[in-house]
């Protein structure tokens, strides 16, 4: 009998899980920076987000605002990624193959050799209190190209665009996106800043991706994400990713 209980015991212990320190190393090659290149420039290299690389290691995933702010940059740029760490900063050029405004998506494509990519996971399974992680580049040139990586908890599911306190505050984008169909969101326990923006949201136990950090709450003006941030971040669910890279195989 006893023999029975230990085998049974043994049979019900859950699998191994990986520690958060071995999955950012399995992550961290997959994190790119995103930004341009141009010659003329000092420094030449710049990058102000961050994206991650997926499906067949050529597609890289990133945020629409970040893509929005280099295309209305200086024309001579050219957008791409920033792969490596640190001084050690390669430059890859990319296309921008598509872009999703309204779930604030980009899709970029790479030429050459394949990098290493993250899966993506069901994103309709995560449940409020899980525990998550996001690495990228907070501050973006400000701190260079060092992965910097956050715990986070799913504090809440939530629509994308809360209603204003007031009519006077419904400005046109928010009424714009009002009327559309509303999406939910990952609302996170987490701290995040400029650059932050593209970031993978992962399970912190097997690495797969669930979401993709977009945007904070900011209290008072904008500067302040950096002197006093507020400890809510914003992540769009994966199914959104999912569909973008259908859309466009």
């Amino acid at each position: 009998m006893k023999i029975f209980l230990l085998c049974l015991c043994l049979v019900l212990m859950p699998a191994h899980a990986d520690t958060l320190e071995q999955v950012i190393a399995r992550v961290k090659p997959s994190v790119v920076g995103v930004g341009s290149f141009q010659k003329t420039r000092t420094p030449a290299l710049s990058f102000i987000g961050t994206g991650f690389v997926t499906g067949d290691g050529l597609s890289v995933l990133t945020c629409s605002h970040v893509i929005q702010k280099l295309l209305d940059g200086n024309p001579s740029e050219v957008i791409g990624i920033l792969t490596g760490h640190g001084d050690t900063a390669q430059f890859r050029s990319a296309t921008v193959l598509a872009i999703d405004a309204e779930h604030d998506l980009a899709l970029l494509r790479l030429a050459g050799e394949p990098l290493p990519a993250l899966q993506l996971g069901d994103a309709g399974s995560v449940r409020e209190g899980q525990a998550m992680a996001f690495t990228g580049f907070p501050l973006g040139m400000l701190l260079g190209l060092h992965h910097v990586t956050h715990r986070a908890t799913v504090s809440a599911l939530t629509p994308v665009v809360m209603p204003s306190e007031n009519a006077l505050r419904l400005d046109a984008r928010r009424l714009a996106q009002l009327q559309k169909s509303p999406y939910t969101v990952f609302q996170l326990d987490a701290t995040a800043y400029p650059g932050s923006s593209g970031s993978p949201l992962y399970d912190p136990e097997t690495g797969l991706v669930y979401g993709i950090v977009n945007m904070v709450y900011v209290k008072g003006l904008k500067e302040t994400a950096i002197s006093t941030p507020s400890g809510i971040t914003y992540a769009i669910p994966g199914s959104h990713m999912q569909a973008i890279l259908l859309k466009n195989k």
